[in-house]
């Protein structure tokens, strides 16, 4: 009898099929002497259609909404059936006594098994695979202590909630809005509160009127003060104050008031999550929170370098202490040699600012697996983000950062000057990142700069050099990166108003570190954001939406609770059924709020490009690879580059059968050269045809 591996990608099936070694390859699974190693290619099964329940749902019609089916069903997906019937079949193998779940371990690793498992009708025994690393050592170490499959029904539970509130809060928003308003809108509980908070945040800045205001530093010949009032501002919203104090302190010398010499420590910053990762990742290369998650997943799958990439833990556990040295010295090369050295010279002591149970839950952070590190393997993005995470992993690994601060306030006619100096002790932990020099999200210029102050004596009298004020503007607020926009999905308290249910929310946040870069991409993509320079800014599209969208909806508040809620219920805290019947109903009300709303909806970026399908004008949006043509009937929905002729048209639609039926017959009727090009738009629809044929057998 043998074991039956279902992993969640090929690539990762035959790393695990040759540490069991699997050597016999077949179609669509590699088998051994004591296992069958086979995958999927992610989901092979989802939630059904609309029109899988009732063939009414094939037109979208506001009449028959909401859509609230008693109980919700699967269905194969037709791209990847091919595979979900290898697997069936070796699922009904009498030889087969168990399946091991050996997919990502996280919430969606364990729909994609289970969905399948599901449709396939799996009756037998099964266990669970669960490993942060992809490393020979962990797969065998993962094996000998496989889970009972049981164990993660409660993950199993809070997964199925998330699908199936996304489908009835999604779809019947979507249909709602799409019909009300006769155009390609769509809404989602997370995707949706993200847009308003961009919204949100640019009528902010329309709104914003600057205001003068004047700061005043005087140079004291070896340091400057910079003035602040009794309570510590350093902005005058008022010239003429500016100009007192400037004759007040003319031609008066200052005295040296106070001195004040602190000691500081700080200690390193907490090792990488995913969010944390990809908001550096964007502040220091300009990498989309997608990419640095692509580029994680090739360091985790491919070379075997990083762990699991989806974790919201920047903590370890304790029984990961003893595997410390060794991942120091797998990474001992090159820039990193020098650094790992003094580590490894002594016994690790790591504190519970790295080493914490409590704040572990399905993974730890992203830290080095102990694979050795082959830097000329790495492709330049690799080496970027991998920098990125041994850097925060030796880091965190040092002592602090002690430094002494001296303040020293300088008095010039009752007026008040503060200057700041900073002698380092110890450079600790910042011998590791000088080179992580991020400004810091909420920095301000009302900050006290550092400088280098020489030795002084309370009670010394110093010399007016020169005193200058200096005009400047209130700013409004900054617009939303790829880096701030992540903070605020994870940490949306500051957006919502309820004192109990902020405190409530801290720790979830909109989505997960895993879903987040793909909720930004899909505001990209329906051209309700886009990107100028780094900034992230919405389009009219994307105002016109929220100001369609009910409050309910469109406020963190409610999509902060579902995220609670969905984490209760994965740790078994919650009631799957409590959960989706308060989805259903808030399905319902949303639908009747836009069905009942008497707003109107104008595109206002049409072109003057007409569909090859339909023939109505074409809107003009922002794509990943330029500008984009996409119809404006929400039925139509045809896609298309900017600058495409015919035969682009013809290769590239995703209604292909359609359109070249139209290109035929338009140029056949244009004479011998029409003839030929409609000759050579039938030779190339059969080849494609015949292309499509051969994939599918």
């Amino acid at each position: 009898m043998k074991s039956l591996v279902l992993a969640e990608k090929p690539s990762v099936a035959k790393e695990i099929a040759r540490v069991l070694k699997c050597s016999s390859k077949n179609k669509g699974f590699i088998e051994g002497p004591q296992y069958v190693v086979t995958w999927a290619l992610g989901h092979l099964v989802t939630l059904a259609e609309p029109e899988d329940y009732d063939q009414m749902y094939k037109q979208w019609k506001l009449d028959d909404l909401p859509m609230l089916p008693a109980s919700m069903k699967l269905k194969v997906i037709r791209q990847t059936a091919h595979q979900f019937q290898v697997i069936r079949n070796l699922m009904r193998r009498a030889d087969i006594r168990e399946l091991v779940i050996a997919t990502d371990a996280g919430r969606e690793g364990e729909l994609v098994a289970r969905w399948i498992m599901a449709q396939a009708k799996w009756k037998k025994p099964f266990k669970r695979l669960w490993i942060s690393s992809q490393t020979d050592e962990a797969i065998r170490e993962g094996f000998a202590n496989l889970k009972a499959g049981f164990v993660y029904n409660s993950l199993y539970d809070a997964a199925v909630c998330r699908a199936e509130a996304d489908w009835l809060i999604g779809l019947n928003v979507t249909r709602a809005l799409s019909c009300k308003f006769n155009a390609q809108l769509t809404a989602g509980r997370v995707q949706t509160p993200t847009l308003a908070m961009i919204v949100n945040r640019e009528v902010e800045i329309k709104k914003f009127v600057p205001v003068d205001y004047w700061t005043i530093r005087v140079d004291f010949g070896d340091y400057f003060g910079d003035w602040r009032d009794r309570s510590g501002k350093n902005r005058i919203f008022n010239l003429a104050q500016a100009e007192e104090i400037m004759a007040k302190i003319k031609g008066h010398p200052g005295v040296i008031k106070d001195i004040h010499t602190e000691g500081k420590s700080e200690p390193a910053p907490l090792a990488y999550d995913l969010t944390e990762l990809q908001r550096n990742a964007n502040k220091r290369y300009g990498f989309s929170a997608q990419k640095t998650l692509s580029v994680l997943q090739n360091l985790y799958e491919q070379h075997k370098l990083a762990t699991y990439p989806r974790t919201d833990s920047r903590y370890i556990t304790r029984d990961m202490v003893p595997t410390l040295p060794a991942r120091l010295k797998s990474i001992a090369v090159g820039p990193y040699a020098g650094l790992v050295q003094p580590l490894l010279q002594k016994k690790l002591m790591p504190t519970k600012r790295f080493v914490d149970d409590s704040k572990v839950t399905d993974h730890h952070a992203v830290i080095p697996t102990g694979q050795p590190l082959q830097l000329a393997t790495l492709s330049t993005d690799e080496k970027n983000l991998f920098d990125l995470i041994v850097r925060r992993f030796i880091a965190v690994l040092y002592p602090p950062y002690r430094y002494d601060q001296t303040t020293l306030i300088t008095v010039v006619n009752s007026e008040y000057f503060y200057s700041r100096g900073k002698v380092v002790k110890e450079l600790g932990w910042r011998a590791i990142t000088a080179r992580e020099t991020f400004d810091k999200d909420d920095a301000t210029d009302d900050t006290l700069p550092d400088q280098s102050l020489t030795m002084q004596k309370k009670g010394d009298q110093k010399r007016v050099k020169s005193c200058k004020n200096k005009k400047s503007k209130t700013k409004p607020p900054a617009r939303y990166t790829e880096a701030t926009l992540l903070t605020a999905m994870e940490s949306p308290g500051k957006f919502i108003e309820d004192e109990e249910l902020r405190e409530a929310v801290k720790g979830s946040g909109l989505g997960t570190p895993a879903t987040r870069a793909d909720i930004i991409e899909k505001l990209l993509y329906n051209n309700y954001v886009e990107r100028q320079g780094k900034y992230i800014i919405p389009t009219s599209k994307g105002v016109q939406l929220i100001n369609l969208v009910a409050p309910a909806l469109k406020t963190p508040e409610l999509t902060a609770q579902w995220e609670q809620r969905l984490a209760n219920i994965a740790k078994g805290k919650d009631s799957k059924a409590e959960f989706l019947a308060g989805i259903r109903q808030n399905a319902l009300e949303l639908v009747q709020s836009v069905i009942a709303d008497n707003a109107v909806y104008k595109a206002d970026n049409i072109s003057r490009t007409k569909c090859p399908l339909c023939g109505k004008l074409m809107l003009l949006v922002k794509g990943k690879r330029g500008r984009m043509l996409v119809c404006q009937d929400r039925i139509c929905g045809h896609r298309q580059p900017e600058k495409q002729d015919d035969f682009d048209v013809f290769k590239s639609s995703k209604h292909a059968s359609r359109v070249n039926q139209k290109l035929i017959a338009r140029y056949s009727d244009q004479g011998s050269l029409g003839q030929n090009l409609g000759e050579l738009f039938k030779v190339a629809l059969k080849k494609s045809s015949d292309t499509k044929q051969r994939k599918n057998n």
